[in-house]
């Protein structure tokens, strides 16, 4: 299943809702172009809904975690949001849960950001 990439905006926060797998080849490279493009249109606070994410590979994880260095060196962002059950367990095992920060509500993720992110 080809990896689907639907961003929306509450306030200042860039909402990018995945839907498929995050697995080597075509899959990271759409994840990768759209966070891009993001970064590139100026928008700094960005959250990943994972909800409808079914499988991540190696390469899906290393490309997650290049968004968040992309991001980072630039300024911005990345949140998690909705893991999964494998995705959550995934990202216990690799530590990568001390890296993000993950959330379970939309609301609560786009607050973390602070003053202006619902706005």
């Amino acid at each position: 299943m080809a990896l689907h990439a639907k961003v929306r905006r509450v306030g200042n926060v860039a909402i990018v809702d995945l839907n498929g797998k995050i697995t080597l080849g075509e899959n990271t490279g759409i994840l990768r172009d759209e966070l891009r493009s993001l970064l590139a249109q100026g928008n700094k606070q960005i959250i990943l809904n994972m909800a409808d994410v079914s499988y991540v590979d190696s390469a899906g994880l290393g490309e997650l975690v290049g968004a968040y260095t992309t991001a980072t060196n630039q300024g911005g962002s990345v949140k998690l949001l909705n893991l999964q059950g494998k995705m959550r367990d995934l990202m216990q095992i690799t530590k990568l849960h001390t890296i993000f920060s993950t959330f379970d509500n939309e609301q609560e993720a786009v607050s973390s950001f602070g003053a202006g992110a619902t706005a």
